[in-house]
């Protein structure tokens, strides 16, 4: 595993840069570890402004997993205890499948993934990067406080969905299991749990990206 092998600074940032490139590229080789739960489900006629939303939907979901893609990476290269940066990489690498989950609907659904992604892996590259300088219980309670956020996004998504988008709505809800253990996790490694205002911080910059990326 890569957390057994020692690795300089400069090599750690080109595993980094070479993660960010298949994170962000179009035709990215990541690979799902388990089968999408979209599969075998029935996929049903949806009309152009259900499938315009439900494409919105799940741009602004994978939006939000490139940012996990980064928050990892940032925590895992800053990361001073062994264990906390092995659990940052075994995350990183759990959410992927939730990135080509998405990435699948969206194609399936006629859209794009959100152009302004680049952005929001830089700006959360450097967030999760600086939570690991500040010290683990800091970052493992920022990825606790950035997942319990994303639940909440998950569970309104679920609500805003068609009902008859079965496929989105499998996604979603696993997603929203996976999402949920990852907290519960962080939490129980050590993380503090984050006063209300810094919370309340978090979900203004969570509702920016999501306006933006549903858009664009």
């Amino acid at each position: 595993m890569m957390s057994n092998i020692h690795l300089s600074l400069i090599d750690k940032l080109i595993v980094n840069a070479d993660r960010a490139l298949r994170t962000l590229a179009a035709g990215t080789d990541l690979t799902a570890e388990r089968p999408s739960p979209a599969r075998g489900q029935d996929n049903t006629e949806l009309s152009q402004d259900e499938r315009r939303h439900a494409a919105g939907l799940m741009r602004v979901n994978h939006a939000g997993e490139v940012c996990a893609q980064a928050l990892y990476q940032g925590q895992a290269l800053t990361a001073r205890l062994p264990d906390v940066r092995a659990e940052m990489e075994k995350a990183a690498a759990e959410e992927v499948d939730h990135l080509v989950w998405c990435r699948e609907r969206i194609h399936e659904l006629g859209s794009h993934t959100s152009y302004l992604n680049p952005l929001w892996y830089g700006l959360s590259f450097s967030l999760g990067a600086a939570a690991g300088l500040i010290g683990d219980k800091i970052s493992l309670g920022f990825v606790a406080a950035t997942e319990q956020q994303v639940c909440r996004h998950l569970q309104d998504h679920l609500q805003q969905l068609p009902e008859n988008d079965h496929k989105s709505r499998a996604v979603v809800e696993q997603m929203l299991v996976d999402e949920a253990h990852h907290a519960d996790a962080a939490l129980a490694a050590g993380g503090i749990r984050f006063p209300a205002p810094v919370r309340g911080a978090m979900t203004l910059v969570s509702k920016a990206m999501t306006f933006s990326s549903y858009r664009c």
